[in-house]
């Protein structure tokens, strides 16, 4: 199939491409590097030193023998160049990755808020318009967030996407109707994802284009068996306080005897995914693209659930590690549960990586081989949610 990846460079999309190349795929990347911006806009740097886009798709063809085509292309400001390529390219799927991917930078400041927003929606909107305007019958693998569900505080098992809904008419008839989980996004940038569904549904009711929205936990993990295979193709890992997962926060935290940096009470619950298993269930969505018609499909792209403080004791038991509660930027109830249906991947194929399977021991041992790249400066969160949170945790902090 012909596939275009957009947001190629990144912690996803970057071994995503390179897993859809494995398996026969022709991949052409589509990414203008922004996010290697943000880390100057920033001053940090990925734990792992990551290589040039040019000396990547080069290595990738040294040892695999398969080529990957790059287009440097704003996604939501180009709207001609991207056109251009679509029609050239004519894809069977397109990848969409290209969006602000952080909750806590979405929340730094009114510049980033209106930049997550800006860059998310108009991404979103130029791709569909454009397949629409083309004719073009491409399937749509975009990936989303289990952030638009909210996080629930009673025991449900969150559905995939929809939820069946009856209500009486005015005479007292009963109808029933699929309607889109309600939304309850946690920031900015939750809240981009969930009018991405709206998008999606319109465009789909209203011109046929087929959608497979992929709603992602929490990625812990780096590497790949693709980016293992040579160094230049090692993916970013993402410590600090804007773009490092908690659990891989946490490891790296373990590797350089930083205390564990539990927010809050730590009661509350996500939902988690390895990045080996993110890639594998990119490629099966890419690849059962025909079952997609009518209706948005929509999978729970998560594996597993655990309560945060869970998670940093299991990671302070097994790499050695000290615990230590600090206020929470975030604006959220301090303990929710969380539990969500991912039956649509599981009966295409995935055989889910938990975290007990022995990848926690081998990234800390990736964490420890780069420690001398961390800034322990960067890893505490500054991004506040609100003025009663930025009071709390600098309150805290003095």
């Amino acid at each position: 199939m012909r596939v275009l990846v957009l947001g190629g460079d990144g912690f996803c999309g970057w071994p995503s491409a390179l897993h859809l190349s494995e398996h026969g795929h022709d991949v052409t990347i589509v990414d203008n590097l922004v996010r290697r911006r943000a880390d100057d806009e920033l001053g940090v740097q990925s734990l792992t030193p990551i290589a040039t886009m040019s000396e990547r798709i080069q290595a990738w063809y040294e040892v695999s023998g398969r080529q990957i085509g790059f287009a440097d292309i704003d996604v939501a400001h180009d709207y001609d160049s991207l056109v251009r390529l679509l029609d050239s390219a004519r894809p069977d799927s397109v990848v969409h990755f290209a969006e602000q991917r952080s909750a806590p930078y979405s929340m730094k400041d009114p510049a980033h808020k209106r930049y997550t927003i800006d860059n998310n929606l108009n991404a979103t909107n130029n791709l569909i318009v454009a397949i629409i305007a083309l004719g073009l019958d491409t399937h749509v693998v975009h990936l989303g967030s289990m952030g638009v569900y909210g996080y629930e505080t009673v025991p449900v098992d969150l559905p995939e996407g929809y939820l069946t809904v009856s209500y009486p008419d005015r005479e007292g008839e009963m109808h029933s109707r699929d309607i889109l989980y309600p939304t309850l996004p946690g920031s900015v940038y939750h809240l981009s994802k969930s009018l991405d569904q709206l998008l999606f549904q319109f465009y789909a009711r209203n011109d046929g284009v087929r959608v497979t929205d992929l709603h992602q936990g929490i990625v812990w993990g780096t590497q790949t068996e693709e980016t293992e295979r040579d160094p230049r193709l090692m993916n970013r890992f993402d410590y600090d306080g804007d773009y490092g997962t908690v659990l891989n926060r946490f490891v790296v935290e373990a590797a350089v005897g930083y205390p564990l940096t539990v927010h809050g009470s730590g009661g509350q619950t996500r939902a988690f995914i390895n990045v080996r298993d993110t890639v594998r269930c990119i490629r099966l969505a890419v690849e059962s693209g025909d079952e997609v018609s009518g209706q948005v499909r929509v999978m729970n792209q998560m594996t597993e659930t655990h309560r945060v403080s869970t998670l940093a004791r299991l990671v302070a038991d097994t790499l050695g590690a000290e615990v230590n509660t600090v206020a929470n930027p975030r604006q959220e109830a301090d303990q929710n549960e969380l539990s969500a249906r991912n039956d649509r991947l599981l009966g295409l194929g995935l055989e889910p990586i938990t975290l007990r399977s022995g990848l926690l021991e081998a990234e800390a041992e990736l964490a420890r081989q780069f420690a001398d790249r961390v800034d322990t400066k960067r890893i505490p969160a500054k991004s506040y949610w609100n003025k009663n949170r930025r009071t709390a945790v600098e309150g805290d902090s003095v």
